[in-house]
């Protein structure tokens, strides 16, 4: 039974307050305005009989007066085959001009997979990016962010990820993007073709700050239905320091009491609830890369720092490159020589173990020092490492990466010289070295 009320006592932000019995957190409610205008909303508090709703779209024209219907269930979204391709809103509607997207509704912000189920990974999700699949590759059901300052290209690798990735299917859900940015998403994903295995939930930059809240909810409510039917899915989320700053904005308007500069003490669990849907069982799978902007390249902001503590590892982006120091796959060494080429592991370590040394090197050279033939030899392999495997346009499957790796090593050294293993280095020591320069 839908029970109707039309007394709206309080309206603060996008957050309105009734009295109401009988009503869950997290049901939907119908708000009918007098101008004709249907808006949708959800119960995020209840005390005694007020209920507090958050309103998806402006709250601009509310009247005390307006009817409020509970539905009696929670927010939904649409799944099906027709999704695939599609672009939508943070509340889940067509944002593309498109159809309406018909299959069956799906709850979102349910519980993560049942822990007994999961399987230990031990899957590859290739690439093609060099600093990604050889240095620390990523694995399928894996959870990772990139950390990034605002203004590196982190959406420009997003893309990239998407574009190359072998996943069955990519989701992006976009978090306080320009025009530009979603544009870019849209325009990137139709010139490499990869539109028709995309789906993409957006939140604009000029929309409700209530609907960025939804976008990564709505995006893991699809991949787990992807992934039951037996499909890699690989989920892309930008920005989550925009998820977490709308969680801060709605905290502050319902005066709840802040914590770590602003956010609320449930930042931690908001964002755990999300990464932990990665999850690998049966056929199918989901692997979750969140973009983690800080502020002043401040590791220790609260998003960054309660992220590092529930996913595994983090892509460090740095000068619009991937850093080897600052990034790490905790899950990379289930893959790495097991399901990889045997000299995985020994040339990615001797390759980073070098390109530290280069770094000395280039202080030397810098400070005007005298420099010796070994120093000269690690100013041209940095050099080399830099062009052919740490920009990120290079694209290339991980097997190529690794024989490029062994030129660029040889190029500059002798045999002996690299710290790699001598019956790995007479295996894989190639007899041509041409490298690009």
């Amino acid at each position: 039974m839908k029970i109707v009320y039309n007394q709206i006592y309080n309206m603060r932000g996008n957050l309105i307050t009734v009295h109401a019995e009988g009503v869950r957190l997290g049901d939907l409610a119908r708000i009918d305005l007098k101008d004709g205008r249907v808006l949708l909303a959800s119960v995020l508090r209840i005390e005694e009989e007020a209920v507090t709703l958050q309103v998806f779209q402006t709250t601009r024209g509310i009247s005390t007066g307006d009817r409020v219907t509970f539905l009696n269930k929670p927010m939904q979204v649409v799944f099906g085959s027709t999704l695939l391709g599609r672009r939508l809103s943070g509340s889940g509607q067509p944002v593309d001009g498109g159809p309406k997207v018909l299959g069956e509704a799906v709850d979102i912000g349910s519980t993560s997979f049942n822990p007994v189920k999961r399987v230990v990974p031990k899957e590859m999700v290739r690439t093609n990016i060099p600093m990604i699949d050889v240095f620390n590759c990523l694995v399928k059901s894996q959870k990772i962010p990139i950390f990034s300052i605002p203004g590196e290209p982190y959406n420009a690798l997003l893309m990239r990820i998407a574009n190359q990735t072998d996943a069955d299917v990519v989701i992006l859900g976009g978090m306080g993007l320009t025009f530009r940015e979603y544009q870019a998403f849209i325009d990137n994903a139709e010139a490499s073709g990869s539109m028709n295995k995309t789906v993409m939930f957006v939140h604009r930059a000029t929309d409700p700050a209530v609907e960025c809240l939804l976008v990564p909810d709505m995006a893991l409510a699809c991949a787990e239905r992807f992934a039951t039917e037996g499909k890699n899915v690989l989920v892309l989320l930008t920005d989550m320091t925009a998820f977490a700053d709308a969680i801060k904005e709605i905290a502050v308007t319902m005066d709840q009491v802040p914590s770590n500069r602003g956010y609320p003490g449930s930042l931690y669990s908001d964002l755990a609830a999300r990464y932990e849907k990665a999850v690998m069982f049966g056929g199918g799978s989901i692997t979750i890369i969140g973009v983690t902007t800080m502020p002043g390249d401040d590791v220790t902001h609260p998003v960054p720092d309660n992220t590092g503590y529930i996913t595994e590892g983090q892509f460090y982006l740095h000068h619009k490159k991937i850093d080897p120091f600052g990034s790490l796959s905790r899950l990379k060494q289930l893959v790495i020589g097991k399901v990889t080429r045997e000299d995985h592991g020994e040339l990615a370590n001797a390759m980073v173990r070098l390109f530290a040394e280069s770094k000395k090197a280039k202080e030397r050279h810098a400070m005007g020092f005298k420099l010796s033939p070994w120093d000269e030899k690690l100013l041209k392999y940095a050099d080399l490492f830099e062009k052919n495997m740490m920009d990120l346009e290079v694209n290339c499957p991980l097997e190529e990466a690794l024989d490029l790796g062994w030129r660029i090593l040889a190029e500059c050294f002798e045999k002996g010289e690299t710290g790699a293993k001598k019956s790995l280095e007479d295996k894989y020591w190639p007899l041509q070295m041409a490298v690009k320069g």
